[in-house]
């Protein structure tokens, strides 16, 4: 183990070090040029109608803003003037990363260090003329986990397959995607009702960048584009659950024990994995009306985190089906977006069984404006209501703490941009006004060049009590510096 530390702050100092030097005199970016690259959409097409920053013609909707660095069907920029003179073989881009991160609060069931490791991604497209190659993998050195033999479908071990996909286009108006990929849509701003992808929310609470919110999917997708409407189709043959909360990395809070856990108690769920009978189907229509992006979704396949529980106390994911629609446009300066969807929890229609997660409608309206130059905020009001609260009050054991029957969420984003846009600085804030609880993303980032990327941040977690969702993450609450070598 500590040949294994070694290696990694050696490798960690060969990082740092570099930049530390290239810091005394960063040469400043032309004035416009952006932090972050925008989503572009694989397919140009007038008829194609992502998250709020801007209305373009028809087009896929955008990504949330924090999220813009997943976008899947885009390569990163990788000219020689964006990049210094270094440059890989074989056409490969990609980027190396130190990241170090550790807990401000005390946690017995938990390492001290939240995030300790080196990362190095590397991507290959291949054009050819009938159709499009994609390879992105992540090699990793995680000094914090205790296991690092391979399990791409839970991102663990020294390498993640990020995407391996190819891309046909049979005919003009439609576009085939198959293999493994990121996939997302609808409105919300980190929080997603109608994306029933798979979402890695370990890393997500640890530090590690945005992009990894979205864990892979290994799917076929189909692309229809027409002037009456734009149809995708996603089929999963397999189920590809949420990279959730275990245990593992962080603490949580355990009904069974009546107290937070962590590595003394890792939650193991039944994982249903049988290909082409676990399989998950997810839909939607959109086009552009007037000035706005509207769409209708659909999802028929299995809660992504382990909602239901057997008599013996076994966690298992029940199924689930979802519908939705969502609307996004301009107003009064800004950006609206407002989104819908009904859960059926298709394994306890009745609402009466308390081991299964009860059926319930979510609800979001967001907006986002420039206050002031170059400083942009965006609000959202969210609410869970559970569909059949009296018949699963009624069915709860003597004694047993019956939840709110409508949960309220509040969020609000502000970033400001500085130094030529070279310095980004942002705060996102989770806030449950009747569960007393919330959670505080900081960022700020430097670009010290073109190819050197610097980052701090932290994840702050608050509530009145151990049991609530944000509030059950108090002991995980932590701070992060990262760097960034794009290649």
């Amino acid at each position: 183990m500590a040949h294994r530390r070694t290696i990694f702050y050696a490798t960690a100092a060969s990082l740092i070090l570099p930049a530390m030097a290239v810091a005394q005199a960063p040469p400043p970016l032309p004035a416009g040029l952006s932090s972050e690259p925008a989503e572009q959409s694989e397919r140009q097409n007038s008829t194609t109608p992502d998250l709020p920053s801007g209305l373009e013609e028809p087009s896929e909707p955008a990504l949330p803003p924090g999220l813009a660095l997943e976008a899947a069907d885009k390569p990163r920029d990788t000219s020689r003037d964006a990049r210094d003179d270094f440059a890989l073989p074989f056409g490969l881009s990609g980027f190396a990363e130190a990241r170090l991160g550790a807990r401000i609060v005390d946690d017995p069931t938990q390492k001290t260090l939240s995030v300790g490791e080196v990362r190095i991604q590397l991507e290959r497209d291949v054009e050819t003329e009938h159709a499009n190659f994609r390879f992105v993998g992540d090699f990793l050195y995680d000094g914090v986990a205790g296991d690092h033999s391979v399990n791409l479908e839970k991102g663990r071990g020294f390498f993640d397959l990020r995407e391996a996909n190819v891309v046909l286009r049979p005919v003009n108006f439609l576009d085939v995607k198959a293999g493994r990929q990121v996939l997302t849509w609808g409105v919300g701003d980190l929080y997603f009702i109608n994306d029933l992808f798979p979402k890695d929310f370990r890393s997500f609470f640890i530090g590690r960048d945005d992009e990894y919110l979205k864990a892979p999917s290994d799917a076929v997708r189909l692309s229809a584009f027409s002037d009456i409407a734009n149809v995708e189709f996603v089929y999963t043959p397999r189920f590809d659950a949420d990279r959730s909360i275990t245990g593992e990395r962080l603490s949580y809070f355990n009904p069974a024990l009546g107290r937070i856990a962590g590595r003394d108690a890792i939650i193991v769920a039944d994982l249903p994995d049988a290909w082409f009978s676990d399989d998950e189907f997810a839909g939607r229509a959109y086009r552009q009306i007037g000035a706005f992006e509207t769409a209708l979704y659909g999802y028929a396949g299995i809660w992504k985190t382990p909602e239901g529980q057997t008599p013996l106390g076994r966690p298992f994911h029940p199924r689930l089906a979802v519908f939705g629609a969502s609307l996004r446009g301009p107003l009064k300066g800004g950006i609206a977006t407002a989104e819908f969807g009904h859960y059926l929890s298709r394994d306890d229609l009745a609402g009466s069984n308390p081991l299964i997660r009860n059926s319930e409608s979510r609800l979001l309206a967001g907006y986002e404006r420039e206050i002031a130059t170059e400083l942009t905020a965006s609000a959202q009001y969210i609410v869970e209501i559970i569909s059949d609260f009296d018949a699963l009050a009624g069915a709860l054991p003597a004694g047993a703490q019956t939840p709110d029957r409508v949960r309220h969420l509040v969020t609000l984003r502000l970033t400001k941009l500085m130094l030529n846009q070279n310095l980004t600085l942002s705060g996102f804030n989770f806030w449950s006004p009747n569960e007393q609880d919330g959670y505080l993303r900081l960022r700020a980032s430097y670009k010290l060049s073109d190819a050197l990327l610097a980052e701090v941040g932290g994840n702050i977690f608050y509530g009145a009590d151990d049991n609530t969702f944000f509030g059950q993450f108090e002991n995980n609450t932590n701070l992060f510096v990262g760097l960034r070598r794009n290649f």
